[in-house]
């Protein structure tokens, strides 16, 4: 997981709010070993470590629609 991304959870007191990631990569890693890191630098917060988002950084383009698309199917958007 990149330094500022720790950092900011680290700094910011993200308890009782919910925590969905989503990692961007070029093929060396998903992130998805990241989840239970962000778990543990949230300990008050529900994190959704069956609910994150991967996006290969050749299909970030379209993440944008995709992530809303799964808030909505989450409820957090409408």
């Amino acid at each position: 997981m990149p330094t500022h991304v720790w950092y900011f959870l680290e700094e910011y007191d993200l308890s009782e709010k919910t925590v969905i990631a989503v990692f961007t990569h070029n093929g060396s890693s998903s992130g998805e070993s990241s989840v239970s890191t962000v778990a543990d630098l949230c300990p008050n917060s529900t994190v959704l470590t069956d609910n994150y988002f991967i996006y290969s950084g050749n299909n970030v383009e379209n993440a944008e629609s995709s992530v809303a698309e799964r808030l909505t199917g989450f409820g957090y958007k409408k």
